[in-house]
């Protein structure tokens, strides 16, 4: 898709006769992938619960998932430009598959560790991995800078949608297990199984693409003198200042983000309402529907005002109502809250992930994506180990609710003071 809304056609930039074909087939492998993630994420929490873990060391698992994709990514993302992109990609999807089969096969909390650590699960139902990074670099080249912002929102629409489908369909397919006779337990591990067979899926979409995603050879080659530790462990060289601050940022926001991952509200809506695994995939598949629709209007909003603002005055009043969530006293309240709340929280999700990729050198976009990726990745590894316990006792249940809100807006502001002055090149025009 154009940033009008538009098919890709024919070469995008005209630098490779497979751009449009690439595009194409990025924009599926996040939609398969996304799929994935949120089929799992709704029944994750209580597939592991039903195994046997209690909330302490589901909370810790959820944390050493994200910490083990926090690794993974920054090894994989910052040598895709000289390993080979496609190559990461990959070696991404064996990893979900690991992750899946592993799941699968076993309730014996020191292997889901293993598997949770060394492979790639989305609690959250967001992107985790090497994927998300290696691809906006990719897209980045591909595309003339005026179309960035566009081509992001449309990538973030097909993996809200994605999310949204894979939500009601792991939701139904458990509850239509359950009535079939299919005890609990049985139903999510269903899921798992079917989790792993999409990350197969991806790597065979991985094999279709073209040498034109990888990085240009004189990107790829060493630098001339000795390269510092950035440069070395990072690839980070010109870039590293406003990468560095970028990835503090992104790292508070996605440590408070880190406290109402998906499957832990969705476990949330569960033990509040009585929600049960098909109520819980029709609330995520509206939620993420919302989301989908709200990032794609924010390449609109970012051309008359500009991408930190639409960052900041579009998140400012989710966080609001993220607050307003647990107040509710009935579960259609809380729903339309929520729902309220997903129609403008992702409008910051191609706007920063198209700021991100205007302000660095374009040499080091795959390194800048990667490490500002793995800043949020930590910051959401750690919040689940202290919101675990909090879910699991009645009284707390809902202060994660308060905590991310507050969290959230802190982010917003100091965002805007940081970098409210600073233009990409696109709106210096």
């Amino acid at each position: 898709m154009n940033g009008n809304g538009g098919a890709i056609r024919g070469p995008v930039n005209g630098t490779s006769p497979f751009a449009a074909r690439d595009v194409r087939l990025l924009f599926a492998t996040r939609a398969v992938r996304l799929f994935a993630y949120g089929f799992l994420s709704v029944v994750l929490v209580l597939y592991l619960a039903a195994a046997g873990l209690s909330e302490a060391r589901i909370g810790l698992l959820l944390s050493l998932t994200l910490a083990g994709d926090t690794a993974i990514s920054l090894y994989l993302t910052t040598r895709a430009d000289r390993l080979g992109r496609r190559a990461m990609l990959l070696a991404g999807a064996g990893l979900m598959v690991f992750a899946g089969a592993l799941f699968a096969v076993t309730g014996n909390f020191w292997l889901l560790l293993l598997a949770a650590t060394v492979g790639v699960i989305s609690p959250a139902g967001n992107e985790v991995g090497p994927f998300l990074a290696i691809e906006q670099a990719a897209l980045s080249e591909a595309l003339p800078a005026e179309r960035r912002t566009g081509a992001f929102a449309w990538y973030t629409l097909f993996g809200s949608f994605a999310t949204a489908l894979g939500s009601l369909a792991g939701g139904a397919l458990a509850s239509a297990l359950q009535r079939a006779g299919a005890a609990p337990l049985n139903s999510y591990r269903a899921v798992v199984v079917g989790y792993g067979a999409l990350g197969l899926a991806l790597g065979v979409l991985f094999t279709r693409l073209s040498h034109g995603v990888e990085a240009p050879a004189a990107r790829r080659a060493a630098p001339p003198g000795r390269p510092s530790f950035l440069q070395r462990s990072l690839g980070l060289s010109s870039s590293r200042g406003v990468v560095l601050k970028l990835s503090a940022l992104f790292s508070v926001d996605a440590f408070a983000g880190g406290f109402v991952v998906q499957a832990f509200v969705a476990y949330w809506f569960h033990r509040r309402f009585g929600a049960d695994p098909a109520l819980l995939g029709a609330i995520f598949f509206g939620a993420n529907v919302l989301a989908g629709v709200s990032a794609l209007s924010a390449a609109w909003v970012a051309r008359r005002i500009g991408l930190v603002r639409t960052m900041v005055f579009t998140h400012l009043p989710s966080n609001v109502l993220l607050f307003l969530v647990p107040l509710m006293p009935t579960l259609p309240l809380a729903m339309a809250v929520l729902f309220l709340r997903f129609s403008i929280s992702q409008m910051d999700v191609p706007t920063r992930q198209s700021f991100t990729m205007a302000v660095v050198d374009p040499g080091e976009r795959s390194a800048a994506a990667g490490v500002t990726g793995i800043a949020r990745t930590v910051g959401s590894a750690l919040s689940p180990l202290a919101a675990g316990p909090l879910y699991a006792a009645p009284a707390l249940a809902s202060l994660p609710f308060f905590i991310a809100g507050g969290l959230k807006i802190l982010y917003d502001l100091a965002l805007l003071v940081a970098f409210g002055r600073v233009a990409p090149p696109e709106e210096r025009r």
